[in-house]
């Protein structure tokens, strides 16, 4: 790793700003103008899409149920262990369901978006797509945008629904409670408020996936170890942006809605 002045640094930081948001401000754009390229967008939601359906639907699941056994622990403190449900419905629904589903999404697709694109950048077949009179923002950015903005929302509620699932096994076979009960509890545990709130941050996740991985895909230098390079690149900046968004969107929420 080279270091460079505080200065460069900087300078180095805003320039990589600038692009993103130019090549963002760019991929939005191209969806409210034709050519719209629907095949490469129907093709990217089956492959980020029904692609991340089972490590999405396991982790939503699993997480369920150790929810429910560790809450149940806690709650049998307080004569509590009835609530189990309400604690499970509203942790997936507003929090663990969205993140975790946008961070495994992450790992997935932004890494593949970043060497898929990253490969096509440095054997030249952007320069070409370009010669040729085709926009690559336009073909290569914003289908895999739309995509995964849209699918994102939709592998949100299968890992919200799995993993109420999740929790009822682990309260039903193991904790003895009944079922009825745990289900009718978790519908009363959530609002308005929460579902919104849990259903708004994959809108933002989904965003940050595709814009980051395409990014640094766009930006690869340095051959196949620059592929590489990108490829960690984007799975951690996008995980990061995840989280940090996840929280600032949470307190807006918490501000609207008052929960």
């Amino acid at each position: 790793m080279s270091f460079v002045s505080p200065e460069v640094f900087a300078k180095q930081r805003l320039t990589a700003i600038q692009d993103y948001s130019v090549l963002s401000g760019r991929a939005v754009a191209n969806l409210f103008s034709r050519p719209i390229y629907w095949a490469d967008i129907f093709t990217q939601m089956d492959s980020i899409g029904v692609g991340s359906l089972p490590i999405v639907v396991l982790t939503g699941f699993f997480t369920g149920c150790v929810l429910a056994l560790q809450s149940a622990t806690s709650l049998t403190a307080f004569g509590a262990v009835s609530m189990t449900g309400n604690l499970v419905a509203l942790s997936m629904v507003k929090e663990l369901g969205p993140v975790l589903t946008g961070l495994m999404v992450s790992g997935r697709n932004a890494s593949g978006m970043a060497s898929e694109l990253g490969s096509m950048k440095v054997t030249e077949q952007i320069d070409a797509m370009r010669a040729l009179g085709t926009d690559p923002v336009r073909k290569l950015v914003t289908p895999r945008l739309a995509a995964t903005v849209f699918m994102l929302f939709f592998l949100t509620i299968m890992s919200d629904a799995v993993g109420i699932a999740g929790g009822a096994l682990v309260s039903v076979t193991l904790l003895g409670l009944n079922a009825s009960s745990y289900f009718h509890n978790s519908y009363r545990a959530l609002v308005y408020a929460d579902v919104v709130q849990g259903l708004t941050k994959p809108l933002f996740s989904g965003f940050i996936i595709a814009t980051v991985g395409c990014y640094f895909g766009m930006n690869t230098k340095g051959g196949t170890q620059g592929v590489g390079k990108a490829t960690t690149q984007a799975v951690v900046v996008s995980s990061v942006f995840i989280i940090i968004v996840d929280f600032l969107v949470s307190r807006l929420m918490i501000g609207i809605f008052g929960r």
